[in-house]
Order: structure tokens, then C-alpha cells, then sequence
């Protein structure tokens, strides 16, 4: 039988396993894949580094639509503080409309793709044939979280980042544009009492089920 172009799309909330999932699909399929988060983080590092405010909104979404994308592989974008960054300009409608067509873009190559984000299958790529959302209770994507940054930062305490996740949370679900919601037709994937290998093997039941319903 041949199989359409196979398209994933993967949302939930910080530290909920997405990436992780969505780049373990992504390699199982040999398929492109683009962590959307990212992208964010790129434009909230560069607000920061040239002292731009939220108030600057033209010019944060020309810094979105003349995006390097070789800025993506700066470390930097990985921490506690841009992921805060990410997440506030994230809620600029501006920012969003022009990073949308590059992801939509990126969602449309004939092989397919697999995608990681927080509107990927409401917004970006609601044709998806695979929508996966992904989500865990606070405090475990908290500690998941603290665990990874307490290493370069050992004063870093877990109520810090409980409440880093907390506030992101609530960002990101009560934006006006393009708020983080499950598509209706979504599988849900609850990491909380899951480990790495157990997540996998449900999220690749999960596209196989989809991809062959397809």
C-alpha cells in the first residue's frame, strides 16, 4: 500500500516530552523536523540581545520575519531564560503571523514532516493526519525541567521552575492568538507516570494507528 505524505504534528505544553517524542518519530520515519519552540526562542533571544521591549512589536516582527535560522543552534537558546523569552513574544499576534508561513512552509515538503509546538495541529497544520498532544502534570514537566537546568545552574530551586512552567501555562493557553489547545481530533498522550521508552512505544502506536486509518 503507499502511504501519503506523512505529516505529524505534535503539541503540549513546556517540559511535557514533545521534543523528545516528536525527534524520535522524526528519525523513525526519516522525515524533516522543525521544533517550532525554537524558532520563538531565536526571536526573544534576539529581542533581548538588542534591547527591544514588547511594546516594540513592528520591530519584533521584522525580527521574525528576517529570522537567520543559523541562530538556532546557539546553546543559549536552550535555557531557563530564553524558553521565559519564547514564551512572551510568542504572545505577540505580530510575532506570530510572521513566523506562521515559515512553518507552514516547512509542514508542506512532499516527503512530509514532523512538526513540535504549541498550535501545530490548530493552526499551522490542522490537516495533519497525526495529531499527537502531549502533556504531564506540573510538577513532574517542573522537575523534568529542573533536572535538566540545575546542572549548569546549582542554586536553580524546583519552586523556581514550578512556577517558570506555571506562568508559561497560563500564557500560553490564555493568548489571544493561536492560544495552546488540543485539536478535536487529537490523540492525548499523558507522560506523568510514563518513562522515555514507554512514551515512545505509545507514540509510535499511536502514528502507526493514525498513519493506517489515513
Amino acid at each position: 500500500m503507499t502511504h501519503k505524505p506523512l505529516l505529524i504534528a505534535f503539541d503540549g505544553p513546556a517540559a511535557s516530552g514533545k521534543g523528545t517524542l516528536a525527534a524520535v518519530i522524526a528519525r523513525d520515519h526519516g522525515l524533516p523536523m522543525l521544533d517550532t519552540g525554537l524558532i520563538y526562542r531565536a526571536v526573544g533571544f534576539l529581542r533581548a540581545q538588542k534591547g527591544l521591549t514588547l511594546h516594540d512589536v513592528d520591530a519584533l516582527a521584522e525580527l521574525a520575519l528576517t529570522l537567520d535560522l543559523s541562530v538556532l543552534d546557539n546553546p543559549a537558546l536552550r535555557g531557563r531564560e530564553a524558553g521565559e523569552w519564547a514564551s512572551q513574544v510568542a504572545a505577540i499576534p505580530e510575532v506570530r503571523a510572521a513566523l506562521k508561513q515559515f512553518q507552514v512552509d516547512f509542514a508542506h515538503q512532499p516527503s512530509g514532516a514532523v512538526l513540535d509546538g504549541r498550535d501545530i495541529g490548530t493552526v499551522i497544520a490542522p490537516h495533519a493526519p497525526v495529531k499527537i498532544f502531549v502533556t504531564a502534570a506540573p510538577e513532574v514537566r517542573a522537575r523534568r525541567r529542573w533536572l535538566q537546568l540545575v546542572k549548569d545552574d546549582p542554586a536553580l530551586t524546583f519552586e523556581a521552575v514550578l512556577d517558570d512552567i506555571r506562568l508559561r501555562d497560563e500564557r500560553d493557553s490564555s493568548r489571544a492568538s493561536a492560544p495552546l489547545e488540543m485539536a478535536e481530533d487529537a490523540v492525548l498522550l499523558d507522560t506523568t507516570d510514563l518513562g522515555i521508552e514507554a512514551a515512545i512505544e505509545l507514540a509510535r502506536n499511536i502514528v502507526k494507528d493514525r498513519r493506517d486509518a489515513a
